[in-house]
């Protein structure tokens, strides 16, 4: 008679709950010694918002011809309710240049709410700038700058010893500021962007796209402080310890466009931004009729001495509209 064969006896598993607790034990551990970057990295990942989202097609045809433009990547946007009117690669990779600092102004705004205090620009904050051929507000070394001056600085001549200085006040170093400039591109929802400076100074690892920085503006357009320097064309400084008479700035944007009337309406504002890699770049702010506008442009070619392919894209978009 066939004998049945036994079944083997089942090794008891340790109690579920048990293991559990192990697991959470060692993921605490693990994370407590994680790099501060990778930390706030996995933070930033769990915080994102839909603010990209909101960016939404227009649904009616736009005689823009974005065919026609010297830059690679370009986006506009209505500001009333954020519709995208005009979008050429607006999801592609670039790097910011200068138009980085529309970050660091809102954030140094956000951060310092005395502004007239006083910040000492150390010889520290100089390091490596003038060797980058970064673009100087022209405040020296031991200078004391008000904090309203350095955004004046950063916003108009592009200073890049003013970003640094304000970068230094509000985190202590330009390396933990850019970790707080991710932190806000993610709560904005900026989903495709990485800071690694204050200044935009070009790095591999610094990059956007023209959708993530038409959110950026319009985020910061919405404070008045903001919207104040964005769209100034000069400003005179306080006298400082070493400038008793003051400088007087004047806007890069301003500076090139030999008229801001355009059909319809007028440029109000804007940043300009180049680096070799960045290409000439652009974020301005124009009245049309009863609408304002934003438009974000990125990659054309050209330099500081050659024609300003962004500004004269910038004109051809804004006075389509005027036209329409």
């Amino acid at each position: 008679m066939a004998q049945r064969p036994r079944k083997k006896k089942r090794k008891s598993n340790p109690p579920m709950l048990l293991l559990l607790l192990l697991l959470v034990v060692i993921a605490v551990l693990g994370y407590k010694y994680l790099p501060e970057s990778q930390q706030l990295a996995e933070k930033i990942s769990g915080d994102r918002t839909g603010t990209v989202s909101q960016l939404k097609p227009e649904t009616r045809p736009t005689s823009v011809s974005v065919g026609r433009l010297n830059s690679s990547q370009a986006i506009l946007v209505r500001l009333k309710d954020q519709k995208i009117l005009m979008a050429k690669n607006s999801e592609e990779k670039v790097y910011p240049a200068s138009l980085t600092k529309i970050m660091t102004a809102i954030l140094a705004i956000e951060n310092l709410p005395d502004l007239q205090e006083k910040i000492q620009l150390s010889q520290a904050t100089f390091q490596g700038l003038y060797q980058a051929n970064a673009s100087m507000t022209g405040f020296q070394p031991e200078e004391q700058v008000s904090v309203m001056d350095l955004l004046y600085g950063v916003m108009l001549p592009s200073g890049a010893e003013s970003c640094v200085g304000l970068a230094e006040r509000i985190a202590g170093s330009e390396r933990k500021f850019a970790l707080l400039m991710n932190q806000k591109a993610a709560e904005l929802g900026m989903n495709h962007t990485h800071f690694e400076n204050a200044t935009g100074l070009h790095a591999e690892n610094h990059y956007t796209t023209v959708k993530d920085l038409a959110v950026l503006l319009s985020y910061a357009l919405e404070n008045d402080l903001f919207r104040e320097v964005f769209t100034a064309s000069r400003y005179s400084t306080q006298p400082t310890n070493k400038h008793p008479g003051g400088i007087t700035f004047y806007s890069t944007m301003f500076s090139a466009l030999s008229s801001s009337k355009i059909a319809g309406g007028e440029i109000l504002g804007g940043k300009t931004g180049y680096t070799d890699e960045a290409g000439l770049c652009l974020a301005s702010l124009a009245q049309v009729g009863k609408e304002q506008y934003i438009l974000i442009t990125a990659g054309a070619k050209g330099n500081h001495d050659s024609e300003q392919y962004n500004i004269s894209d910038a004109l051809a978009v804004y006075n389509s509209l005027g036209k329409e």
